[in-house]
């Protein structure tokens, strides 16, 4: 979920029929309107599309290159955000070298906002209405160019490892774990000492950054004020991000319920063959790294249920460069994978969570199961945890900078065990200070 340094964005606290009633959809194959840019030519061309982590398309490319035998399409695949970020800053910077198709996600959509007149405006008629108007907004400069189609959106909610909860004494079935872990962090907090206590060397969760991002998410103004020129609040007077450091460090390290795994690493891969960990702070594009990760692993699970109520961790967009030389057929494209037939197949394969209007109301959807998790009726779940979201931060254009210097905090604290608290804490403020 993302919000813009033009606007606040709108709660996602209502059910998604309402969120949905009266939009429109869009067809499977795209077809171009008149207001669309002209993609018929038969000219043979290779389209690159650079993503992340996991967006669910593989098998898509192969599909749209079997309807257009004309475009054959080059898949990117950077293993983290990060990474696709600082691809993305360089080769705009360079005015080269960036793919036809470069996803963005949401923490640093603001930085590619500032810089709107280097990617393609994507309005077009046959888009019109296909995502929630937030997911839009998100995308659509103060003079109404939107820069970015609609990906995912990532409402959270827990994933468990039901056998290593049986270890612990604690319940399995997922309605009873979601009674179990209903209400605020201190309830998580409580249950996870509950299990380090009995199941020893297991961590109750993988990562102190997640945590961290987790209940980041739930703040309004964690990092900047929401004024029409963004100020970044100090580190050394953010005093609710002070407390949120301490608190992950604390609970991660000192009440050893964090597993010390960096996600995306190495280790934390091989962390799910293991055991390392009984829970994860789940959105929906995670289902697919866990499933990838934890295969032919049994005991995953995943309950209705998130601490605090409701978060919203991730979510993208699908961009196309100035610089492309195939703007037009890149669009075509882009528009095409994001359409809501599309979006439905990839979050059937992958779990990513769809933000087009349509998909939300498809029974594809809704009624979606997941055998991996042990048949869950992951639809429901992640329609549910999406109408739970009553918070959505301000993210301006430094909040990624900002987040990541915190979270390198983090990390030499509670992975790395390189940097005392206090210490890591003070490098975090002076780098924040460097940003502006």
């Amino acid at each position: 979920m993302r919000t813009g340094k033009w606007f606040q964005t709108a709660a996602v606290a209502v059910t998604i029929g309402a969120v949905v009633a009266g939009c429109s959809s869009s067809s499977s194959d795209n077809a171009a309107s008149s207001a669309a840019p002209s993609a018929s030519s038969t000219e043979k061309i290779t389209l690159t599309v650079a993503t992340f982590n996991e967006f669910g398309y593989d098998n898509l490319y192969a599909e749209y290159m079997k309807l257009h035998p004309n475009i054959t399409v080059k898949a990117k695949k950077a293993a983290t955000s990060q990474e696709a970020r600082d691809n993305m800053n360089t080769r705009l910077a360079a005015g080269s070298g960036l793919s036809d198709i470069e996803a963005a996600e949401v923490d640093w959509m603001p930085e590619m906002m500032q810089n709107s007149d280097k990617f393609m405006d994507l309005t077009s008629d046959d888009v019109t209405g296909r995502w929630l108007e937030w997911k839009t907004k998100a995308a659509t400069t103060a003079d109404g160019k939107l820069i970015g189609y609609g990906t995912d959106i990532g409402p959270e909610a827990v994933c468990y490892r039901s056998d290593l909860f049986a270890k612990a004494g604690l319940p399995t079935d997922r309605d009873e774990v979601a009674k179990l872990l209903t209400g605020d962090w201190n309830t998580y907090f409580n249950v996870g000492k509950q299990f380090v206590s009995k199941v020893p060397n297991v961590g109750w969760y993988d990562s102190a950054n997640a945590v961290y991002v987790a209940k980041l998410n739930q703040m309004e103004n964690p990092y900047s004020s929401s004024a029409e020129e963004e100020a970044i609040i100090p580190l050394d007077e953010n005093t609710q991000i002070k407390a949120l450091y301490d608190e992950v460090i604390t609970q991660s390290v000192d009440n050893k319920l964090g597993a010390g795994l960096s996600q995306w690493s190495a280790d934390w891969t091989k962390s799910f063959q293991t055991g390392k960990f009984a829970t994860m702070l789940c959105p929906g594009w995670m289902l697919g790294v866990v499933e990838g990760n934890a295969a032919g692993v049994k005991g995953w699970d995943i309950a209705n249920v998130f601490p605090g109520g409701g978060g919203n961790w991730g979510g993208s967009y699908l961009t196309v460069p100035e610089q492309g030389k195939h703007k037009a057929e890149a669009r075509e494209l882009a528009a095409w994978l994001t359409a809501p037939e599309q979006q439905i197949k990839a979050f059937k394969l992958k779990g990513t969570f769809p933000s087009q209007v349509e998909a939300l109301k498809s029974t594809e959807v809704t009624e979606n199961t997941n055998k991996f998790f042990n048949d869950a009726p992951v639809g429901k779940i992640l329609a549910d945890r999406a109408a739970a979201v009553t918070v959505t931060p301000f993210k301006g254009p430094n909040y990624f900078a900002v987040d990541q210097a915190i979270q390198d905090g983090i990390t030499r604290v509670a992975t790395d065990k390189s940097t005392e608290r206090e210490a890591s804490w003070k490098k975090a403020v002076e780098e924040v200070k460097s940003i502006g």
